[in-house]
This record gives structure tokens, sequence and C-alpha cells, in this order.
């Protein structure tokens, strides 16, 4: 009989820290979490009513399981912040989208283009929150990325520009 062994959640985290296979897309994994996360709220906004509130909700909620997958997998890995490691793309893509003021395709375009913009640049204090240890500063980030999207998006529904 052969014995059952544990990888002590090692899979369950890959699966959730490459947004089940999407890390692994060739050109652009973080583009490829972010389109999936995109996809994902379009979906929760039309069929279960997901605005502001929830789209925040729904990324501080995800960000403790998504710096776990992202620590065990980087771990794992032996990589600090492997590529293919994109739940921390899909916790600030929807973190962003808590920042729009209506939901249209003008408004999801400015968040994923935003989030992508502030996830690249990095300015402060994003590129220095990508220097705390293991999963935590794989996903804070990309959450402050979020944040400061989230910021820009609200102000421009703010003068009504979508």
């Amino acid at each position: 009989m052969k014995k059952k062994t544990s990888d002590g959640g090692g899979r369950a985290a890959v699966w959730i820290a490459t947004w089940f296979g999407c890390g692994y897309w060739p050109a652009g994994p973080g583009t490829a979490g972010s389109l999936a996360a995109l996809a994902i709220a379009i979906a929760l906004h039309r069929y279960a009513g997901f605005g502001q509130w929830g789209f925040a909700l729904l990324a501080f909620g995800a960000a403790i399981p998504a710096a776990w997958a992202a620590d065990v997998t980087a771990k794992r890995l032996k990589i600090k912040d492997p590529g293919c490691v994109v739940v921390d793309e899909v916790v600030g893509q929807w973190l962003a989208l808590a920042g729009a003021a209506a939901y249209n395709w003008k408004s999801y375009l400015g968040a994923f283009l935003l989030f992508r913009a502030f996830d690249i640049w990095k300015p402060p204090p994003v590129r220095q929150l990508e220097h705390l240890r293991g999963g935590i500063g794989i996903t804070a980030d990309d959450l402050m990325a979020g944040v400061y999207a989230a910021l820009v998006l609200f102000l421009a529904g703010w003068f009504n520009l979508y």
C-alpha cells in the first residue's frame, strides 16, 4: 500500500499564486493576471451587483490568501518574486476597480491601464513595499499600486471623465 504524502498545500498555493495558470502566459504574465481579474470583476459587477465596496472587500479579503500563496510558491521556486506569481496583480486590479464611480468600458479600461502603469512604474512607496519579506512584499506593492490607480480613477469619475 502506497503512503499518501501531503505537499503542505504547495500545489494549491501554486494554483492560486499563478491564478490558475495565468502566470504561465509567455508574454506579460502580470498583464494576463490583471486581465483575468478584470474579466472576473466585470462578471461580478454584471451578475452579482459588485460595486466600490464589493471590489474593495474582495481585494482585501483575497490579500491574505494571496500573500500566503505567493510566499509558498516563491519558497518552492527559490525565487524572491517569481514572474509566474500573478495573484498580486489580481488583488491590485480589484482594488483599482474599487475607485470607479461608474462601471462601463471606459472605467474598466482606465482601471486596467492605471493599475498596470503604477505597477510597472512603482512610485514611492510601491517600490519600498516590494522589499518586505516573502509573500507580503510580493502582494503589498501591488495593493499600493491598486490604491494609486483607484484614487486616480475616483478623481476622473469625480470630474465625469468616463
